[in-house]
């Protein structure tokens, strides 16, 4: 009998093997052929005011703050001011030990009267030719070095004492009584506590829909002191929500800050009667622009958000935040300030359009809202690669 495998058996082994490699693969998982969604930064549109009264939060600093510091060295002899104190101006704040002050003082006063005498004399001596007009002329400068070294010894030891130079609060003490301080070296923080600053971030929609009369002054942000004049603030706190105090605008920034491109904007306060209020502290300030908005709104999106179509017609992809997917809407627009655009049709405000991707982007392609601050991630290291390090 022959050990050799018949036909059969061989087609019977092959079938068998067929059926096992059939049933892995079903076991396999199917990969999905989901849609694939591109990264985007998104670009909220703001139809300019919408209101004339406006809301912000703010900030309070102290209008006139200073630190001080002695003009000289010396050791610590007084410090009377703790932290939170009120000081009226002239009042002393600290007081170096004066005795080596006081000391060069009465030396330089002693060469002073001494130059001074020879300086007379040799006045009396010059006409009748008794010395001669060098020597004079040593005895002048010799005087007058004198005299300039004098004073400074006068002001060393009004120096010695540190005074208030404005009316305000101690809001921080740098050094302990008895050390050494060096010229120059901080002594206290002073803070003017009756007329305070209340600071906001204006947002440049805000900025470009008050009326500034002038394509110029619209492009940095500026407003007129005219415009300025009416406009009309209230500050209010969390704590007392039903008291407002009257706002002066002081100062209004002309340059955007680059990271928020907003325009700090800078209101004086008077010390409210009912609280205290600190630096440091948080407010809200309710501003009217009824005198100075401009009668239509205006819209400005970012000039790399707009694209052309296939007709070479300005567009903007609008976000459905529901399906994540973008639709491009036609738009028209109108003056460029800056890397800003203005929008005259098209746009109703309040929409979220693709900033920056678009022009990689078709409708109704998906997108995903690109994080601040992404970084790419590293890839992984294949099996091939491992295996051939």
């Amino acid at each position: 009998m022959s050990d050799r495998p018949t036909l059969a058996s061989f087609l019977g082994g092959a079938a068998a093997l067929l059926m096992l490699f059939a049933a892995g693969c079903s076991d396999a998982p199917v990969p999905e052929q989901g849609a694939k969604s591109r990264p985007v930064k998104i670009f909220t549109v703001d139809s300019g005011l919408g209101s004339e009264i406006r809301q912000f939060p703010a900030t309070i600093e102290a209008a006139t703050q200073a630190e001080l510091s002695f003009r000289v060295a010396g050791q610590l002899e007084a410090l009377p001011v703790r932290e939170g104190d009120v000081v009226e101006a002239g009042q002393v704040i600290a007081q170096l030990d004066a005795t080596d002050f006081q000391n060069t003082l009465e030396d330089r006063e002693a060469v002073f009267e001494n130059t001074e005498r020879n300086f007379r004399r040799a006045g009396e001596l010059i006409g009748s030719g008794s010395i001669s007009q060098l020597d004079y002329d040593r005895m002048e400068a010799d005087f007058r070095s004198a005299r300039a070294a004098l004073a400074q010894a006068k002001a060393d030891v009004s120096y010695a004492t540190l005074r208030a130079p404005f009316t305000g609060r101690i809001a921080r003490r740098y050094v302990d009584n008895f050390e050494e301080i060096r010229a120059k070296q901080s002594i206290v923080y002073l803070q003017d506590s009756e007329l305070l600053d209340v600071i906001i971030a204006m947002p440049e929609s805000v900025i470009r829909s008050v009326t500034t009369g002038g394509e110029a002054e619209l492009s940095n942000g500026s407003i007129e002191e005219s415009s300025a004049d009416r406009v009309r603030a209230m500050a209010s706190f969390d704590n007392r929500p039903n008291i407002s105090y009257a706002l002066e605008i002081k100062e209004i920034a002309t340059r955007a800050d680059p990271d928020t491109q907003t325009f700090q904007m800078t209101f004086s306060m008077r010390q409210p009667n009912e609280f205290t209020v600190l630096p440091g502290m948080t407010g809200s300030v309710e501003i009217d622009f009824t005198d100075v908005v401009s009668t239509e709104a205006v819209t400005w999106v970012p000039a790399r958000a707009v694209q052309a179509d296939a007709n070479l017609s300005p567009r903007v992809f609008v976000l459905d935040a529901g399906s994540m997917q973008v639709q491009s809407v036609s738009i028209e627009t109108g003056r460029v300030s800056g890397d800003m655009i203005e929008v005259l049709s098209g746009l109703n405000g309040g929409e979220e359009i693709v900033a920056v991707g678009a022009s990689y982007l078709s409708d109704g392609m998906r997108v995903t809202r690109m994080s601040t601050g992404e970084q790419a991630e590293p890839r992984e290291v294949t099996s091939d690669v491992s295996t051939a390090l």
